[in-house]
């Protein structure tokens, strides 16, 4: 496995267990939001287990590095919702999906060099 794998691996799973922890934790910047994309509380928390189930996946791809290109996969369909979210729903100014985008971009090129 390659040290940018590695990298990439850490920095998403850093990241996912953030956002999923803030989800599942219900902070009030994440229902604010949430408010704001106009979804139901119950897919806040559905979205935050299903990143946390991303990021366990993640971890098990250090013995199974099979699971990335899914894992890496399942990120960019989370990334691509976050980001029409942030952009079409909330109507939420660009730089608000930067987060999004950089761990889209991330996933992506997790798929295309995890084999």
């Amino acid at each position: 496995m390659s040290t940018l794998v590695i990298a990439i691996q850490i920095i998403l799973a850093g990241m996912f267990s953030l956002s999923s922890f803030m989800k599942l934790k219900r902070t009030p910047s994440m229902v604010r939001h949430w408010n704001e994309y106009r979804y139901p509380m119950w897919f806040l928390t559905l979205t935050g287990l299903g990143e946390l189930a991303g990021v366990v996946a993640l971890l098990a791809g250090f013995r199974l590095p099979v699971l990335l290109p899914y894992v890496g996969l399942f990120f960019v369909a989370l990334m691509l919702g976050a980001i029409h979210a942030h952009l079409f729903r909330a109507k939420h100014r660009p730089v608000m999906a930067v987060n999004a985008a950089f761990m889209l971009a991330l996933s992506v090129v997790l798929i295309a060099t995890a084999r």
